[in-house]
């Protein structure tokens, strides 16, 4: 075993200085090298698509790193936001929810990076390595090829002076079977590298889809989500204003509730617009109201001339043309200014309403 080891090794060292020898005999132009123009074509397109791959892998890892930490500083803020947005405004548990969601879209763009584009992409990557050893051997055995071509050639000059038939039939099987191994190897990657270089358009393109369609959804379903934090900011902005939070003025009673007012893009038709901010809008519509043929307890009828959304529990939604019949509040001292009671007749719904948003019938 001992034997068969240094035996090995010795055929080994042999093999490594007769290419050293070679290589150098080729630099110093004393002998020929099988030149094939095709091959470095292929080679140059390799080593091309392979700085290219790793270029990508080393910048998407990058990338993946920062929108991790991205996920991280928002996490960290949205949990602060929680933390101030006290228990008792509006909103605060939906704000909680929407927080939450922002994280978890974080959590699933990740997810969605990592697995299907960072995985193909390294997979893509990993077939260069492999590849470029399998060159390295062909240049080994391309070596070894011109290496033996060249003995054989100083065996048949020698055989003018001195015949010995013995060397040079071990000089040509050597020669025969360095060749053989070396086309072997040569003609697959005549196939092999060309493939691969061919395969770049079609990773490329299913990667790159992947990853946009995959950030083109995360900032829309991100864009939903601060849009519903906006909404609920604005309500606190506008109960802050209705004095839902215990507001008050400098002589110590609390602010009155303030009328919305309606934008011009709600208007329906010029000639019905009632005036805005008229000092006392109840009553000037019960004065123009008609009073006749009305249930018991109803006051007047209005209907609405903008659309309106309810801001608070206690308050009526409905759209432009529905028919609201104005009642008495329960407790006179609930009265607001610019605020009416009514009843919707198509549904029966309760609530206050802004009376700039009708107009009496």
């Amino acid at each position: 075993m001992a034997e068969s080891r240094s035996s090995l090794l010795a055929k080994s060292v042999q093999k490594h200085a007769g290419r050293a020898k070679e290589k150098i005999l080729q630099n110093l132009g004393k002998v020929d090298r099988t030149a094939d123009d095709i091959f470095d074509d292929h080679l140059l397109n390799f080593n091309k698509q392979q700085n290219n791959a790793n270029r990508l892998q080393k910048e998407f890892n990058n990338y993946i790193r920062c929108v991790r930490a991205a996920q991280l500083a928002s996490k960290q803020f949205m949990e602060a936001v929680s933390e101030v947005y006290e228990t008792g405004w509006s909103g605060h548990d939906l704000l909680y929810v929407q927080t939450q969601s922002v994280d978890m879209l974080y959590q699933d763009f990740c997810h969605k990076l990592g697995e299907q584009v960072l995985i193909p992409l390294n997979t893509y990557q990993n077939q260069f390595p492999e590849m470029k050893k399998k060159i390295e051997k062909r240049g080994r055995k391309l070596v070894d090829y011109d290496g033996q071509r060249h003995n054989y050639q100083t065996l048949q000059s020698g055989m003018a002076k001195k015949k010995d038939e013995t060397k040079l039939s071990k000089g040509r099987e050597q020669l025969e079977e360095a060749k053989r191994t070396y086309e072997v190897l040569n003609s697959e990657l005549h196939d092999e590298i060309p493939a691969l270089y061919d395969s770049r358009i079609l990773f490329l393109v299913t990667n790159l889809q992947t990853l946009f369609n995959t950030e083109q959804i995360f900032h829309a379903e991100t864009a939903k989500v601060y849009s519903e934090l906006e909404a609920i900011v604005d309500k606190l902005a506008t109960d802050s204003q209705r004095a839902s939070y215990s507001l008050k003025k400098t002589n110590g009673s609390s602010l009155p509730r303030k009328p919305p007012t309606a934008h011009s893009n709600d208007i329906v038709n010029a000639t019905s617009t009632i005036t805005m901010n008229s000092i006392s809008p109840i009553k000037n519509n019960s004065l123009r109201a008609s009073t006749e043929n009305l249930p018991h307890g109803v006051l007047y009828r209005v209907k609405s001339t903008y659309k309106y959304t309810r801001e608070d529990v206690d308050e009526l939604s409905f759209d432009v043309g529905e028919i609201i019949r104005v009642i008495e509040y329960d407790d006179p001292e609930e009265q607001e200014e610019g605020w009416l009671m009514g009843l919707k007749e198509t549904t029966g719904e309760r609530g206050m309403f802004p009376a700039n948003f009708t107009k009496p019938l």
